[in-house]
């Protein structure tokens, strides 16, 4: 692929853009899980409790988590490699399982005795989630499952070339710091891209990669930073500072309803670009799973060195499509193009 910027000014550049998504091949690592749903309609009050009573119309296993980042970069097209650590139980082979259903390679996934598979369960009442009960292990995986792991990862860098690396995580335990660094100094090794989307426990340690994913509350949570987020040109502040501190080349911070904003270093003098993208308006039906959809799209086009603006639109596009429906979904990539060729009218009108 070539180094150059690429910019999309007319709806052909977009089609080129989805094309050459199917020509990447990504690998998603970090924290697994089942997203586990109960569908149900409520009529009734439990004598029991004061708590509705839920009869039971389906039940629906899910890819959750990294899992669901490598099913969205699946839709949209990209070959991808999914690393982890999850138990060897039964829901480990359930999620095995589903991999497999959706035609994901199982290779970089190690089962532990020592850990469970993460799951999910959320039990939906009349089309609103009304509880959400967690089955996981949060401790950080041992050394013999990290060695496991970096041997997995350096195995397929070494038979495959890999694009991009996603960091998903989630604070469940496969992403240690130890692990963390070591990953980056990998895909160093291998002139990679590494993409993240982070949560703060280990914040500092992804000091140096290519692009940085968090949302307003972990801007906030990661460093301690105190700004107000309801102005853009305090989370602007909030946003130089973590990427002066961890010498990040591209920060994303999603917003919530404001949409997202992207900073880039420019050359010569390094100094700090923003543009602030406002989010669509749009029906939420569920925003669960929307970050995955962000940090897939965004790190594809990383892939193919879009320009930042077009970029954060693209990832901002794509989170909001999902919002549209209920339960973690992966993107729809013939409605995200759709959206894409709405926008290029836009900016040419």
């Amino acid at each position: 692929m070539s180094k150059q910027i690429r910019h999309l000014n007319e709806a052909s550049d977009i089609t080129r853009l989805f094309d050459d998504f199917n020509k990447l091949k990504v690998m998603v690592i970090g924290d697994v899980m089942i997203d586990a749903y109960v569908f149900g309609t409520v009529d009734r009050i439990s004598p029991e409790a004061p708590v509705p009573v839920v009869a039971v119309k389906e039940r629906v296993n899910r890819l959750g988590g990294a899992a669901n980042v490598a099913l969205n970069l699946h839709a949209l097209g990209a070959t991808t490699v999914l690393a982890s650590v999850i138990g060897d139980d039964v829901k480990g082979s359930d999620f095995l399982e589903l991999l497999r259903n959706e035609n994901l390679t199982t290779d970089g996934i190690i089962s532990s005795p020592n850990r469970i598979t993460t799951t999910k369960f959320r039990v939906i009442g009349n089309k609103v989630q009304m509880l959400r009960v967690d089955e996981e292990m949060t401790s950080d995986i041992n050394e013999k499952e990290v060695q496991a792991l970096l041997h997995k990862v350096e195995s397929i860098l070494a038979d495959e070339k890999i694009d991009v690396i996603i960091l998903q995580d989630y604070n469940k335990g496969v992403l240690t710091e130890n692990v963390i660094l070591q990953l980056i100094q990998i895909a160093g090794n291998y002139h990679i891209p590494v993409a993240v989307d982070p949560k703060k426990k280990h914040f500092h340690a992804y000091s140096g990669v290519s692009f940085f994913k968090p949302n307003l509350k972990e801007l906030k949570d990661g460093l301690g930073l105190v700004f107000d987020p309801a102005s853009i040109s305090s989370v602007k502040g909030a946003v130089q500072t973590l990427q002066e501190f961890l010498k990040v080349d591209i920060v994303m911070a999603t917003l919530s309803e404001k949409g997202v904003l992207i900073s880039k270093k420019a050359n010569p003098d390094n100094s700090i670009q923003f543009t602030h993208i406002p989010a669509h308006i749009r029906a939420i039906a569920d925003v669960s799973g929307a970050g995955d959809t962000v940090i897939s799209v965004a790190a594809l086009c990383l892939a193919l060195n879009l320009d930042t603006d077009w970029l954060a639109e693209m990832s901002n596009l794509a989170g909001g499509l999902v919002c549209e429906q209920l339960g973690v979904v992966s993107v729809d990539k013939n409605k995200l193009q759709a959206e894409a060729f709405k926008v290029i009218a836009s900016k040419k009108a």
